[in-house]
């Protein structure tokens, strides 16, 4: 490895580059830590092993701009003043690892075997990372959508904080993708993502999904679990379909909002954690407050900061440039990067009024790819509720009521100047046009 070594005392510097070169490295040396920064920006660096004390300066000083430099450099805390407090400080502030001196070379010899285990398990996440998105298209936030530019600005504002964030919205409209996007953003992106799917489980398996349990807290149970919060610790936790939470389980998350502190079933210990809530839902939580589904203190607690994610309906001008990006994506999966839409195609898909959102036309989009023959994706390859969008429903023709009641409410809401007027010129009031749009899909 390539190694660098900080600290002021000449006579250590030079007995730890002896020992260092002896097994195979290449060592070179700084006496201060403007030399040391000077020296991570003119090479690249495996590996820096940096005094706690340079003269009238800090090692942990250095840290902040060592992590800047390429990311498989990793920092070695050195200190004769070997303390518990100081051993801390060093790995929050990003240190790998910390030897007091004096230290004989089978120690320095076990901090270099570790280093190297480390950099291999990077590597292979950073493999697994890009066979997954060799599977799965990048997501596309580009937006010309004033809703969509308004979600991603509170991300970028609320992201670096520790608020809970309640992220609203139809299903497959990207809450996980936002709820992702929020971590990576974080101060918290290099810790644990962990997501709870509150639909998934009955209200006992939920619970020890989350803060998990004893050995015997229940049939099954053979085996101690530490459940999902103590997975997360340190990162982010997200709370798929808040919503569907069990009424029993919400008073004990709604304590670990409140101290961090939790017990596993069947065990009376408290744990703690420090874990940063993101929740999704569909529903209509205040809604479910007002019948008695849902606590409404939990719901405060959950929605800190909220963030409304549009449909895909309410995105006319985002709809192309994310239906051509992902049939990019499954062309080049099969090897066939010069499919395109048909005009006719790309009509049905602009009519459309996608219920199921991005992920109905992802699986729309790539089924298309998969049953064209040839470079042109047309009617015939999309699923039939979309070829019917593309022939708007006339009276007269063989088409239902439902579908005439659709189209027609659908072209009164494109030429009326606010919901009132629409309303006005159907001829009902605004609550029943809000119902028909929500049922209807408008």
């Amino acid at each position: 490895m390539n190694l660098l070594i900080i600290d002021d005392e000449p006579s250590l510097r030079k007995t730890l580059r002896l020992t260092l070169e002896s097994m195979g490295h290449h060592v070179t040396e700084a006496a201060t830590g403007p030399a040391g920064l000077a020296a991570v920006q003119a090479d690249r660096y495996d590996l820096a092993f940096v005094d706690l004390r340079l003269g009238r300066e800090s090692g942990l000083d250095l840290l902040p701009a060592l992590a800047k430099a390429p990311p498989t450099v990793g920092v070695v805390i050195m200190t004769a003043f070997a303390a518990i407090d100081s051993a801390v400080a060093a790995m929050r502030g990003g240190a790998f690892d910390y030897l007091p001196k004096p230290f004989t070379p089978a120690q320095l010899r076990l901090v270099l075997d570790r280093w190297e285990q480390l950099r291999g398990l990077r590597a292979e996440v950073d493999s697994l990372r890009e066979q997954v998105r060799d599977q799965s298209p990048d997501i596309e936030l580009s937006t010309e959508e004033p809703a969509m530019h308004a979600a991603l600005a509170i991300v970028e504002r609320v992201a670096p904080t520790e608020a809970a964030v309640l992220l609203r919205g139809e299903s497959g409209t990207g809450k996980g993708v936002f709820a992702r996007l929020i971590h990576e953003r974080s101060r918290r992106a290099r810790r644990p993502f962990v997501v709870v799917h509150c639909p998934s489980l009955s209200g006992e398996l939920l619970e020890s999904e989350l803060f998990g349990h004893a050995k015997g807290a229940f049939t099954g149970a053979t085996e101690a679990t530490d459940g999902k919060v103590a997975a997360g610790d340190g990162g982010t936790l997200f709370l798929d379909e808040i919503g569907d939470l069990p009424l029993p389980l919400q008073p004990k998350l709604l304590r670990f909002l409140q101290d961090k502190s939790y017990e596993r079933l069947g065990e009376t210990r408290t744990r703690n954690a420090d874990v940063r809530i993101i929740a999704a839902t569909n529903r209509d939580l205040p809604g479910d407050v007002a019948a008695g589904r849902f606590r409404e203190d939990l719901l405060y607690r959950l929605n800190v900061i909220e963030i409304t994610l549009p449909s895909l309906r309410d995105r006319p001008r985002d709809l192309p440039r994310i239906a051509d990006h992902l049939l990019a994506f499954f062309a080049r999966q099969l090897g066939r990067p010069g499919l395109r839409f048909t005009d006719a195609a790309r009509a049905a898909l602009a009519r459309h009024t996608w219920p199921g959102n991005l992920r109905e036309l992802r699986n729309a989009i790539e089924r298309s790819v998969i049953l064209s023959s040839d470079d042109d994706v047309g009617l015939a390859h999309l699923p039939a509720p979309l070829a019917r969008s593309a022939q708007p429903a006339e009276v007269g023709q063989r088409v239902t009521l439902d579908e005439l009641e659709t189209e027609h409410i659908r072209r009164v809401l494109a030429v009326a100047p606010s919901l009132d007027d629409a309303a006005a010129i159907l001829g009902i009031d605004a609550s029943t046009l809000y119902r028909k749009r929500k049922k209807l899909g408008l």
